[in-house]
């Protein structure tokens, strides 16, 4: 990986894209810092100083956001509205024949599809920031601070819209940053926003380890804490890299006088072919019944029940239940996301065949039979994964906003060998000695 990044600085076209997507970084940073109108920022910094950590929806918001939402910043949604319209888009396209139509039109279709989600995503920004100034105003969103309900001190209308309004344009803003990235950068740029923005989190949370640690001064617990780390790592790039390869055969077609196909390739169909977003699907359906208790008032028994087993992290109950879900939001998205049946028309469009199974319908039947093998050793693997930070809490204290959680890890590994496959393919591009050897 280093490599490729010290022969992308000696390529003067790629030293420029590599620069100019550090700028976007720093001036992505420099936005999680600056505060929004109507807010008293030494009451946020009180409050985030006696937090112990977040859980929920509001952490990972939070972690997304490079800890910006809880010092309610311009940036303070970050790149999530993004990501959730992306992903209702991709859900919607299976249910409304006209997506899936534009799905199928190419780059025109592409376009029009993410005009879609860039509209979305401005309208899931107006909502959750609405609901962060009402979970601000109301002192919510720091439970037990002292000074939780003097975080706006102006609760009147005009304030609360200009408040929504400014974090609606800053979410605008990110999703702008992000395309250039994309478009002038190193590319992949809404993935590189969201790698930064969890690697912000990570000094300030070990070092946090570090002070709270008991033994050797913190440094064995902070030790500790990267050598889990690196094995986690090394984990999930061992299962992020594995992938089950269907050999493909093409026959050989006359076309005029030229010989077509006859070519052997194979489909790569990978273990955890759903990636993080079963993850992020659990944490926010978990979430939901948190959320609706705390605004519940009086003392009803379902109220109760789900402040017991389902507001704690590390009770069997959240565990269970954080675990089924994951596995199942695992195979619902594995199976929306790849269509065997789409699979095997294209092959029998062109000719292409798996070796020892017909064309059509049992090679359909084969690739669902595959595919769901293989998803079992990934949703239960992202399970285990995820459940990290909560092994964490129980052997040596560590807080809520563990770094080396299951979501931040994975991201960070995906996007981080997703960005280092474009460089070493623009480097090929531009030292091809193909012709001249």
């Amino acid at each position: 990986m280093l490599t490729a990044f010290a022969r992308a600085f000696r390529t003067p076209d790629l030293r420029k894209k590599l620069l100019f997507t550090l700028g976007i970084i720093v001036v992505y940073r420099v936005g999680t810092h600056i505060p929004i109108p109507g807010v008293n920022y030494k009451a946020v910094q009180t409050c985030v100083g006696e937090a112990s950590g977040n859980q929920g929806l509001f952490g990972l918001v939070n972690m997304f956001s490079g800890g910006a939402l809880l010092q309610i910043t311009i940036f303070a949604l970050g790149i999530m509205p993004y990501i959730t319209a992306s992903i209702i888009l991709q859900l919607l396209t299976v249910v409304i024949p006209r997506l899936e139509a534009l799905k199928k039109e190419g780059q025109a279709g592409t376009a029009k599809i993410t005009q879609y989600t860039r509209y979305l995503t401005v309208a899931l920004a107006i909502l959750q920031g609405t609901g962060l100034v009402a979970t601000a105003r109301s002192g919510a969103l720091f439970s037990g601070c002292t000074v939780a309900s003097s975080i706006v001190p102006d609760q009147a209308i005009f304030t609360t819209i200009t408040m929504v309004i400014c974090m609606t344009a800053g979410t605008a803003v990110v999703m702008w940053l992000g395309e250039l990235i994309t478009d002038r950068g190193i590319g992949n740029g809404m993935s590189i926003l969201m790698f930064i923005s969890i690697a912000a989190t990570f000094p300030s949370a070990l070092w946090t380890i570090k002070k709270q640690g008991t033994l050797a001064g913190g440094w064995i617990e902070f030790g500790s804490v990267i050598a889990v780390g690196l094995v986690m790592v090394a984990l999930v790039v061992f299962v992020e890299q594995a992938q089950r390869r269907i050999p493909v055969q093409y026959a050989k077609r006359m076309i005029g006088r030229r010989s077509y196909g006859g070519t052997s390739t194979y489909i790569p169909l990978k273990v955890n072919q759903a990636g993080v977003i079963p993850v992020i699907f659990a944490s926010s359906l978990l979430y939901i019944p948190a959320l609706v208790a705390q605004f519940a008032g009086g003392t009803s028994s379902w109220k109760t029940w789900i402040e017991t087993n389902l507001t704690k992290g590390t009770h069997p109950v959240y565990i269970s239940m954080y675990f089924l879900l994951i596995v199942f939001f695992s195979f619902f998205y594995v199976a929306i996301s790849f269509n065997p049946e789409e699979v095997a028309d294209n092959m029998k469009k062109y000719g292409g065949f798996i070796p020892g199974i017909r064309a059509g319908r049992p090679t359909a039947e084969y690739l669902s039979y595959v595919l769901n093998r293989i998803t079992w050793p990934g949703s239960l693997y992202l399970g285990l994964i995820a459940l990290v930070p909560t092994m964490a809490l129980v052997g040596f204290g560590a807080s809520n906003n563990f770094p080396f959680g299951g979501t931040s890890i994975l991201i960070i590994v995906g996007v981080g060998l997703e960005t280092v496959k474009q460089i070493e393919s623009q480097l090929q591009q531009r030292n091809y000695e193909g012709f001249l050897r």
